[in-house]
């Protein structure tokens, strides 16, 4: 299933410049979006590049904001500065303040979002989330048509709601190199901040919005690498869910668990350096983060194997002796042992624990993450 299919979105869509809200280095621009209730919307954006971008030599980043946001200026700059070009779109209707406030909605925007849960008795394509996926789409059909931009070396991050539409969006866009969801994940049916939502939807209901919409029905499609970021206490996608999602896609995947990772836009969700560093490495050829295997337990010895050609800084063990809600389990972290020459990794599990992963830390502190392994009762 792929409501977008044939919609018309990668073609490249018509827009124009607005010079009264483009900035230093930034260009405000509207571009063209699907019809909402049999009107034509416009979709805003921000797009900037390097001054001395190169034609056809550029890599580039499509930036999805979460919810309460839109499209920001220091989230494109932050990626310019990293010799990208980079293009933000709201997904709600609004027309951005530039940072993270005032975004006031315009005449010709689509459905205000986020979810659009009671949007779901009216046609598919007048709800929230095909509109929202369908101003990805189209965004990153428009910076592929920029002359600096190489249309094959492009790639997609999200942060909250702007990573649930990644995980969406990667599985019906191929045209991505790489997909990093900030947080937002699948299975928001089987645990997540909207279960009460879902059960004020009823039953019928509800299953219709799930059937549609869930990231977890277009991941399986998703071919390209991903780097999951989030952390262990998440408010909104548990780890339960997450890890059910991170398994569908087929193109390999990195994740980066921190211990209680605030959840946010700005240097929360925006700068992590293993984000910068995953996109270098699939776009640019730069030194990749390090690779985790599988966590193996005889016991209560714990060990993974990790490949990585530069150096170790070093390696915790994190784990909970908590069974509850996800979000409020205390997260305990102690050191791991490092075994450069075996490139192996091991410790030993505390008693009474729950729930267990390994982090391990590289000489410029980019965090890669073992898979969390629940502990049988």
């Amino acid at each position: 299933m792929n409501p977008w299919q044939d919609g018309g979105h990668e073609r490249v869509p018509g827009h124009e410049t607005d010079a009264r809200r483009s900035a230093e280095g930034v260009q405000a621009l509207f571009y063209e979006g699907p019809a909402w209730r049999g009107k034509p919307t416009r979709i805003f954006a921000y797009y900037g590049a390097p001054k001395d971008a190169l034609p056809g030599r550029t890599t580039a980043m499509v930036l999805v904001h979460g919810g309460g946001g839109s499209a920001f200026i220091p989230w494109v700059r932050l990626w310019v500065e990293r010799g990208y070009a980079a293009i933000a779109m709201d997904t709600c209707g609004c027309i951005s303040g530039g940072g993270h406030q005032n975004h006031s909605r315009h005449e010709a925007g689509g459905p205000p979002g986020w979810g659009g849960f009671d949007q779901i008795d009216e046609p598919e394509t007048d709800q929230w989330p095909y509109h929202a996926v369908a101003a990805v789409l189209r965004a990153h059909s428009l910076i592929r048509s920029f002359p600096e931009v190489d249309p094959d070396r492009v790639g997609i991050t999200g942060i909250s709601w702007g990573g649930y539409l990644t995980s969406l969006v990667a599985g019906v866009d191929p045209r991505f190199r790489l997909a990093v969801p900030v947080y937002g994940c699948g299975f928001i049916g089987d645990n997540s901040v909207w279960l009460e939502v879902f059960e004020k939807m009823g039953s019928d209901r509800a299953r219709r919005w799930l059937q549609r919409w869930d990231p977890s029905v277009y991941l399986p499609g998703a071919r390209m690498p991903f780097l999951w970021v989030t952390g262990t206490n998440d408010f909104a996608y548990p780890l339960d869910s997450l890890q059910k999602s991170y398994r569908l896609p087929t193109g390999g995947r990195t994740l980066c668990i921190r211990v209680r990772m605030p959840h946010g836009h700005g240097g929360a969700g925006e700068n992590p350096e293993e984000i910068r560093v995953f996109a270098d490495a699939l776009l640019r050829k730069g030194e990749g983060l390090c690779r985790v295997g599988r966590i193996g337990r005889a016991g209560r010895r714990v060990e993974v194997a990790y490949e990585y050609g530069g150096t170790i800084q070093g390696a915790e063990l994190i784990y909970t002796r908590d069974r509850g809600r996800w979000p409020e389990r205390n997260w305990e972290a102690a050191s791991a042992a490092v075994d450069g020459g075996a490139r192996r990794i091991g410790a030993e599990l505390p008693d009474g624990i729950s729930t267990y992963y390994l982090n391990v830390t590289d000489e410029r502190g980019c965090v890669v993450s073992a898979e969390h392994e629940v502990v049988d009762e």
